[in-house]
């Protein structure tokens, strides 16, 4: 499967993703760009997007940019860092990208951007399984 097949094949299964209403717009093998409109479910009770939320975009970001090169990957370790805020119908764009890589870890480094300005900073650390993705 190659890198979009892989992503569509997630997407199909990823509600929590499809309920934030995060957009694919580009996916290649360690990369992936997500973007998203703040809704007015995310926000917290200060009027801004929790952290909760450029969190949940980062992580899916993250998981499909680990995934696209065709092995199954998870999670270990992530952080981030937020640096300014959201607002309702402010729109993110989330860039993963593949930083380093043994051959079981995979480091990986996610921009948060909004109007040009960078909301958040994103790494992680992903588990390379043996399993590969298959159309089945």
């Amino acid at each position: 499967m190659n890198a979009k097949e892989i992503v569509n094949k997630m997407m199909r299964s990823d509600h929590f993703s499809k309920w934030l209403g995060i957009q694919v717009i580009k996916v290649a093998p360690g990369y992936c760009k997500l973007k998203c409109v703040v809704k007015r479910d995310v926000l917290n009770g200060f009027g801004i997007a929790h952290g909760g939320f450029t969190y949940s975009l980062a992580d899916s970001a993250l998981a499909f940019a680990a995934n696209s090169s065709g092995t199954q990957c998870l999670s270990v370790e992530t952080v981030i860092s937020h640096t300014r805020k959201l607002s309702e119908g402010d729109v993110v764009t989330a860039e993963a990208l593949l930083v380093s890589e043994s051959s079981k870890f995979g480091y990986f480094e996610v921009k948060l951007t909004s109007k040009r300005k960078i909301v958040a900073i994103f790494k992680g650390t992903v588990y390379k399984t043996e399993k590969k993705w298959s159309t089945q």
